[in-house]
This record gives C-alpha cells, structure tokens and sequence, in this order.
C-alpha cells in the first residue's frame, strides 16, 4: 500500500470511499471571532456533522476529545495516553490510510483554509502516523460538487497504534523566544496583516513575536475552487520570507496553533519538512508580561 500524499482531491476520495484500509475523519470544529476585540467563541463541530458528512466518516472532535481536558489553553495538545486511546477508537492505527477533512476555517469569515483538519493531521504526525492525508476545499468543495452525503454515523474497528512520537514537530515558549535572536530559524505569524501589525486586540496584548514574518494563512486557496494555489503561487509566499531555505528551521504559530498547523502543512507539501509548530502560539504567549510582543 503507497503512503497517501499529504492533501488529496475530492476525485481522489470519491474513488477510495469504499477502501477497507481508509479512515476518513470529520474534524470540524466552529470559530467566530467578535466584531473587533476579544477572544473569540469556539464550539465542537458534532452537531454538524450529524446534520451531514462524507459517507463513512467518523466525527473526531478536537474542540473536547482530542485536547488537553485540564489545560486553561483552548486546543492544547493532549497526553500521548489520551491521544493514542481516542484516535484508535476512531479505527486509526497500523495498516490504515487516514483523510481528514472539515467543514470551514471561521464562521462568517470568507477563508478558504483546511485548518482544522491540518491540526488533526499534525497532532497524528506528531504522534508519528505519517500515513495522513487532508482533503483539498474540504467538506464545502465536496457539497459544490454534489457528490454523496450521508447522516448515518460511520463506524470502524479500533485500530492499533503503535507509532513512535516525533517531538521535533511541536515547540515550546522557551523554544520560541530562544529562537527569536537565531538566525537559523524562520518565525511565522500565520494570522492576518490586523493582527500582526497589532491593530487588533483578541489575546489581550497587541502584536506579534519580535522577529516573526507574517504569511497569512487564509491567503493558499482560490475562494472559486476552494483549492490550493498551483505550486508556483505558493512557493512566491513562502520564498518571500525565507521559508523554503533547507537550512533554515521554520516555526508557525497563530492564536490557538490551528491556522498554524495549515502554514505548516503547505509548508510541508512544498517541501520544506524542518517545521514546527508552537502550541500554545499567542493565547499563551501575550498571556505571559514576560514574553515580547511588538507593533508594526
């Protein structure tokens, strides 16, 4: 069985929806921001999914199940233990090609980004299933396809996971701010120009992580065909600010490490595979006076 490449079509899933090995995951989850300032409101995608999805697709939440219960940070990564216990549930381990997918990036907001599926998938890399795809445009590219929806509940046998973890994915506050002043490290603010130039206050403290480049992650798809730009288009973003160089380390965060894990994805497909993303991004960071924080 070939490994599965990192994003997929609607017509690549559409051939395999019936292959006993694939296991295909709705990872949808709801984010509306306030009009201007403030945190914004997130809610678990499970009613939606429940009103319709992909055929065969099982509903993996990561707003409750898939997080760390204890942390005060939204979306913070889980122990290993819950991890491994929760995704085998849902049939993932050994022998399995996983596809996850999602209905949309941000409520009322016209971004065009698999984010929430690109989390899943990094959060499975990170715990060192490598054999996971995202769907390209989604659940939304899906519908405007019209092809087959279904409300009945998928179901696969527990799977067995039996990856190792690779820690060089995740970082840490500590890491961040050592890397701030190291040359050999790129830092990717994956939220929109307002935020990084500081003209928007949602995490309590205005800005962004001195040093960091902003490459908005919104800014991948064509808002007609809900796909990725051609390669070409990509790369111009990412070469802009040095992201491509081999011998550079790249770092992606963004408020709750979820548009982060869609820069570093993109990151990934073009090439680029020394990227890591840092979890707690700024809902942990402007949280902490110590940590920098500057206005453009």
């Amino acid at each position: 069985m070939s490994k599965i490449p990192l994003i997929v079509t609607t017509e690549w899933l559409a051939e395999r929806l019936n292959d006993p090995n694939l296991r295909l995951l709705d990872a949808s989850t709801f984010l509306k921001h306030p009009e201007k300032d403030g945190y914004y409101d997130v809610w678990s995608g499970k009613e939606a999914y429940e009103k319709g999805h992909i055929p065969g697709a099982v509903f993996a939440d990561l707003h409750k199940e898939l997080s760390d219960p204890d942390s005060e940070f939204a979306f913070t990564l889980p122990s290993r233990e819950r991890f491994i216990e929760k995704i085998s549930n849902l049939g993932v381990g050994e022998g399995t090609r996983v596809v996850v997918y999602d209905q949309g990036a941000i409520v009322g907001a016209p971004i065009i980004a698999s984010h929430w599926a690109t989390r899943l998938a990094w959060q499975l890399r990170y715990e060192g299933f490598e054999d996971v795809a995202v769907l390209d445009g989604g659940f939304p590219k899906w519908l405007d396809e019209g092809r087959p929806v279904t409300t009945e509940p998928g179901s696969y046998p527990p799977g067995k996971f039996t990856s190792l973890r690779k820690p060089e994915l995740f970082v840490t506050k500590e890491d961040v701010l050592r890397a701030i002043d190291d040359e050999n490290v790129i830092i990717i603010d994956s939220l929109t120009e307002e935020h990084y130039n500081g003209e928007v206050n949602t995490y309590g403290r205005l800005g962004h992580i001195p040093g960091s480049v902003n490459v908005f992650f919104g800014s991948h798809s064509d808002s007609e065909t809900k796909e990725l730009y051609d390669e070409e288009k990509l790369r111009n973003k990412f070469e802009k600010v040095g992201a491509l160089d081999p011998n550079k380390k790249v770092i992606t965060y963004c408020g709750s490490a979820i548009a982060a894990t869609w820069n570093a994805f993109v990151l990934n497909k073009l090439g680029q595979h020394n990227v890591a993303v840092y979890d707690g991004s700024l809902t942990e960071w402007a949280k902490d006076p110590s940590l920098p924080l500057e206005t453009t």
